[in-house]
């Protein structure tokens, strides 16, 4: 799976608040979600950000509270992948039962600006920085995490995974 977009950065310790602020989560739905996704931090991220852009951050993106709400507000706004240099762990983890394409890598962090168009190989972990012409490489996920990401989230994976071995 290649994602192609134009790079949104921010800096360290975004926490869940920030990602999606807590007075705006009586929701998990998407659509709801996303109106209002890092509104604290950037109050135009949402009329700037097009399907397949990428959210970059330095260390500790995602700390905080541990609600799914965060992931899922990113996702509703059509990002195609976050980097960053580290994410809280269990904000990993939500984004990856959620669908929500993320990868760890710190020379792509420091070598990507905001406005910077990358290409991303999720199969592989390749950051090519097309407005550079660098290439940066991540750990590329295990082949179950892919096809959870692949799937949409760990539930629609289940759901495939159940429907295939009935059949």
């Amino acid at each position: 799976m290649k994602i192609t977009g134009t790079v949104h950065k921010y800096g360290d310790n975004i926490d869940t608040d920030v990602i999606i602020p807590a007075r705006h989560c009586v929701s998990v739905k998407e659509e709801e979600l996303a109106a209002h996704c890092l509104e604290d931090l950037d109050k135009e991220f949402v009329n700037k950000v097009q399907p397949g852009d990428i959210l970059v951050a330095g260390n500790n993106f995602g700390c905080g509270s541990s609600r799914e709400n965060a992931p899922i507000a990113i996702k509703g706004a059509k990002v195609g992948c976050v980097i960053a240099r580290y994410f809280a762990r269990i904000f990993y983890r939500n984004a990856i039962n959620i669908g929500l394409p993320i990868l760890e890598c710190p020379e792509a962090v420091d070598g990507i600006d905001k406005g910077d168009k990358l290409e991303i190989d999720l199969q592989s972990g390749t950051i090519r920085n097309i407005t550079k012409d660098l290439t940066f490489q991540a750990a590329a996920f295990p082949e179950t995490m892919q096809e959870i990401i692949s799937a949409g989230g760990m539930v629609a994976y289940v759901k495939n995974r159940l429907r295939n071995s009935a059949a």
